[in-house]
């Protein structure tokens, strides 16, 4: 498949538009024209993980964290990230990226994280805010029935009525166009100063923002009108159910050692600290995989009697202990790779022969 296809697959999984304002997710490297065969997941796209992706042949690496989260000022090819950059180029292997968005999304990085402990019933921590602006506008114009169908294909052709794996969808009415042509005028159809009765169609399609002044020239060029009555409607999009970390019961109620003996068995971390009362009951637990310690006044408000996460700092802790809520801190690497194995299995089934998805063998936990 080409890799602006797999990019599309990225997106219905995990939409970019999820990712926080401070983070860079996405393609960073590659061309989006280019064929991909074999895809390589992994959280940190390191040289190891380089090596790895060219001994499968591997045309694009899918990393958690951003390649390139830094501005970078020189290509330096002695310095971090230029080196890993320059290698990737020359091996033609694209870079992607899927991050808080991967976070945000449902199933996402921390559903995995929970189903993974025996966590049901859950739901966002932090549910994620709408956007600000609309993503798209629903754009019906009106049109002599005669001409609708060249009208049609104008707004498809332009990128109108992209729906998945669909292109130039629309909705169409009849009705009855009804207008007098003044002085100066120069109608298509009728003549000055009659009023006129035209069967018409009412064209409805979905346009992304990006891509509007492109299809209205469109539209204006094919209609034969030379005053086009069209309306246009930004859409509001529906609640996501998205958000950062998650919040639900334990399936079997356990104490707090007991969760911090399951983190330590069924996730790939060496090291698991607690915060609290070991012997404390757990029914309500928060999670988010990576770095949560900000999540901890959302937990409390929760209900919660615990959070667990990763790279939880020494006063983040404290403040959670004086919230009433009990940590466990299982690391940032091993809270957040249950999300590959999610991912896998997401992108395999949408893309079905079409591509080859492998899990890196490369641990980059930086702290075994």
């Amino acid at each position: 498949m080409r890799l602006s296809h797999l990019i599309t697959l990225c997106n219905r999984i995990a939409p970019e538009t999820l990712a926080e304002e401070w983070d860079h997710v996405g393609l960073q490297c590659g061309d989006p024209e280019a064929e991909v065969s074999k895809l390589l997941l992994c959280l940190d796209l390191t040289d190891a993980v380089l090596a790895e992706a060219r001994a499968l042949d591997a045309e694009c690496i899918l990393s958690h964290h951003p390649l390139l989260f830094r501005p970078v000022f020189s290509l330096r090819e002695d310095r971090y990230p230029a080196r890993l950059l320059a290698g990737l180029i020359r091996s033609g292997i694209a870079a992607y990226a899927m991050h808080t968005n991967l976070d945000s999304t449902r199933p996402g990085t921390s559903d995995a994280l929970a189903e993974a402990l025996g966590i049901v019933e859950t739901e966002p921590l932090v549910p994620a805010a709408r956007p600000a602006e609309t993503a798209h506008y629903k754009l019906a114009v009106f049109v002599p029935a005669a001409d609708a169908d060249r009208v049609r294909k104008a707004l498809g052709d332009a990128g109108a009525g992209a729906l998945g794996n669909y292109s130039h969808c629309s909705f169409s009415a009849r009705g009855t166009g009804s207008f007098r042509p003044l002085e100066g005028a120069h109608p298509a159809i009728g003549s000055i100063g009659t009023q006129e009765y035209v069967p018409e169609e009412k064209v409805e399609v979905i346009v992304p923002k990006g891509i509007l002044p492109r299809v209205l020239d469109a539209m204006l060029a094919a209609h034969p009108y030379e005053e086009v009555a069209y309306d246009l409607l930004p859409l509001v999009p529906p609640p996501t159910g998205a958000g950062l970390g998650r919040f639900g019961r334990m399936e079997t109620p356990c104490t707090v050692e007991e969760l911090a003996e399951r983190a330590r068995a069924c996730l790939p971390t060496s090291r698991v600290a607690l915060a609290g009362d070991p012997g404390r009951r757990v029914e309500r637990v928060a999670v988010c995989g990576g770095a949560g310690g900000d999540l901890v006044d959302a937990a409390a408000a929760a209900g919660a009697d615990l959070l667990l996460t990763g790279d939880v700092k020494h006063h983040q802790a404290h403040h959670a202990l004086e919230r009433g809520l009990a940590v466990i801190d299982a690391g940032h690497y091993g809270t957040e790779r249950p999300v590959l194995d999610l991912l896998a299995r997401l992108l395999r089934e949408n893309a079905g022969d079409a591509l080859e998805v492998h899990l890196s063998r490369v641990c980059t936990d930086p702290f075994t």
